[in-house]
């Protein structure tokens, strides 16, 4: 069956995919930032933040109130869902390249578990690593998601020496629903701290502030940069092990290197927003559609849209039912499970044509 011009004509242009990711994740910033409670003109926002970033004096028709909305709170919360989304795409799009299945994301897997464990433990223990302060919330967390990504790993080569997917998966998911019934307990046993451990596990970005914005920073350029000098391994080994073996693949220490990339970036974007499902799941798979499967293309592609989407879901959240505001994890689920479901059926159309 023949794919859609629209398709063929993205695969084939190699720059327009890019050039349209950076339009959308602009766009995406400059709507986030201008709408809430009180609209600004996205006019005065670009001369509020090319003022503060280039030192300029400020117009004196823009309103100061203005000027602290969108540098104080919009501007950080933007910035943090686009980190984090961007953190769950690249993640999500490498471990389905890395197991070969469409499936596999740090959700599934568990590694969102995991690293919400590690989290609500530090939030519930009151944990504060000497000399590291701010840090301990983050670096628990990908504690958390490392011991879980290697527990999964561990537990599907006993059972399967083969280790196929869907025992990979399928253990990923009863990790998930252990460490679900773990954080049940912590919650049974909170007492004041139990609406700010609810409010976190249900995932947002709102009132986090700069302070979060650099926490996650220096994970998601780590994670991000371990990924991206791995695109050509990637590439074999979503071939199969044993065909990028042949083709001169270091296999256990790429597929180590990655896996903790990937672990790095989920328990980075855990710790600061709560555990948001479907961004890495959905969004690689789009891209894989549109650009194709080569890891080059789609591990960029996967970062830049997975950012914007998270700006837009966040956006929705706050605004949908003002002055309240919805967990981002509930838009992101009412998104993706639709699109994700009409991807399968799709794919599943393909197959037959």
């Amino acid at each position: 069956m023949q794919k859609p011009i629209t398709i063929r004509y993205l695969r084939k242009n190699n720059y327009f995919p890019y050039l349209f990711g950076v339009v959308f994740l602009s766009f995406s910033i400059l709507i986030g930032i201008s709408i809430g409670s009180v609209t600004v003109p996205m006019k005065e926002i670009i001369q509020i933040i090319g003022a503060a970033i280039f030192h300029f004096p400020l117009s004196d028709k823009i309103d100061a109130m203005n000027t602290n909305i969108v540098l104080d709170i919009r501007l950080p919360r933007v910035i943090l869902a686009g980190l984090v989304g961007a953190s769950l795409s690249i993640a999500g799009a490498a471990f389905q390249g890395l197991l070969r299945n469409p499936l596999a994301d740090p959700y599934t897997l568990g590694v969102s578990s995991g690293a919400s464990v590690g989290a609500v433990a530090t939030l519930f223990f009151h944990l504060s690593i000497p000399f590291i302060g701010i840090l301990t919330l983050p670096l628990m967390s990908i504690i958390g998601s490392f011991i879980t990504i290697f527990s999964v790993l561990f537990f599907a080569k006993k059972i399967e020496r083969s280790m196929k997917v869907e025992t990979i998966i399928l253990t990923g998911i009863i990790f998930s629903s252990f460490f679900s019934s773990f954080i049940s307990l912590i919650i049974a046993l909170t007492g004041d701290e139990l609406r700010q451990i609810i409010g976190w596990l249900l995932g947002s970005v709102s009132m986090r502030g700069w302070s979060y914005v650099y926490i996650i920073i220096p994970f998601f350029l780590i994670g991000s940069i371990l990924l991206l000098m791995n695109v050509k391994e990637l590439n074999a080994m979503s071939l199969g092990e044993e065909r990028a073996q042949h083709l001169g693949v270091n296999v256990e220490k790429r597929k180590l290197l990655i896996l903790i990339a990937g672990s790095i970036l989920t328990g980075a974007a855990v710790s600061v927003s709560g555990a948001i499902g479907f961004v890495g799941l959905v969004i690689p798979h789009l891209i894989r559609i549109i650009r194709g499967p080569n890891h080059k293309g789609l591990l960029p592609l996967s970062l830049l849209f997975g950012a914007g989407f998270l700006i837009i879901a966040d956006l929705v959240s706050r605004t949908i039912i003002q002055p309240s505001e919805l967990p981002i994890g509930v838009i992101t689920a009412l998104i993706g499970a639709p699109v994700f479901a009409w991807i399968l059926m799709n794919s599943k159309r393909r197959r037959r044509g």
